[in-house]
């Protein structure tokens, strides 16, 4: 037995913990008492500083009540200019300052659109016209963006197709038309293509401009990792081509409906461009304006889904000032 003196420690478990444990210090004939440490006496927050804490409906409902006035004050502010238009659009006519039978008051033009969605024509022209500008949207994605991405990233490409591609990015879409109905006829063929090609441009364009200008500097730091050709376009160059491409995708987005507004406009029988054709033969003023809020509103929807996505597909940016 050694006949040297010091402390007895005992540990003690908690019956219902798993991982709080006391250490108590027993005074022996030695010098000084140890401390005693309890797990226990450790702040919960500082025992849980790796778990990330989920706010309760009480928390985040104060944070919406918090956040409701700024909310309130931004959305008039954007739409001060819109309610302002419209209250113009409103009294002009009433007044006398335009003439009503071509100018229609917007309470007037909202009934007419409402008689139109009701009545299911609104419905049914509108589909008709998503499901064309839509399909050439996509397909114009489809073949401009590899197309942009190969030509801005292998220079031989672009000395054999850049002529081409100054020669028809120069030639309007609309001028195009009547060899795309010459052609094609003037079904949903014709309507499609000429979508197409109007939508492929600004896509193609803004997708070589995006890969040709990526910060050498990202370049020289990746080439120094000696990162394969495939791993640098996968790591750099496509990820900092996205808002430049996205510039291109969101123009491209609004072509597609104004240039098949044009297009339907020619043999069609249903879409909302042959919707306010109609309407002006047939001298349906308020009818034909509101084909033409509807097609407003169709483009601002598209162009804030697009943004969601250029959003989603950028969240690596840093925010300015941030």
């Amino acid at each position: 037995m050694s006949t040297t003196t010091g402390t007895a420690t005992e540990k003690i478990t908690a019956p219902d913990s798993v991982s709080a444990a006391e250490s108590v210090s027993v005074p022996g004939p030695g010098p000084a008492p140890s401390s005693v440490t309890s797990a226990a006496s450790v702040p919960h927050d500082a025992s849980q500083s790796g778990v990330r804490r989920v706010p309760s409906a009480a928390a985040r409902l104060r944070w919406a009540v918090r956040r409701l006035p700024h909310l309130l004050l931004r959305g008039a502010t954007k739409s001060v200019a819109i309610v302002a238009l419209l209250l113009l659009w409103e009294t002009a006519p009433r007044l006398g300052l335009v003439d009503r039978i071509f100018l229609p008051p917007f309470s007037g033009v909202a009934r007419a659109w409402w008689e139109l969605a009701s009545g299911g024509q609104l419905a049914d022209n509108a589909r008709a016209s998503l499901v064309r500008s839509f399909s050439g949207f996509g397909l114009a994605v489809a073949v401009a963006v590899p197309l942009g991405l190969l030509i801005g990233w292998y220079r031989p490409v672009a000395d054999i197709l850049g002529p081409l591609l100054e020669v028809f990015r120069n030639t309007a879409a609309l001028a195009l038309l009547p060899v795309f109905v010459l052609l094609l006829g003037i079904g949903e063929t014709s309507k499609i293509s000429i979508v197409v090609y109007a939508c492929t441009w600004p896509i193609l364009l803004n997708t070589i401009s995006a890969v040709r200008n990526v910060d050498p500097t990202l370049l020289k730091l990746a080439k120094s990792m000696n990162l394969s050709a495939p791993r640098l376009f996968q790591k750099v160059i496509l990820p900092s081509s996205v808002p430049v491409m996205f510039t291109g995708i969101r123009l491209a987005g609004s072509v597609s409906i104004l240039v098949l507004v044009a297009a339907e406009m020619i043999g069609a029988k249903a879409g909302l461009g042959y919707l306010i054709n109609a309407s002006q033969y047939n001298f349906a003023i308020p009818q034909m304006y509101a084909g033409i809020i509807t097609i407003s509103a169709i483009g601002v929807a598209f162009n804030q889904f697009l943004v969601a996505v250029e959003r989603r597909l950028s969240s690596w940016r840093v925010p300015v000032g941030g």
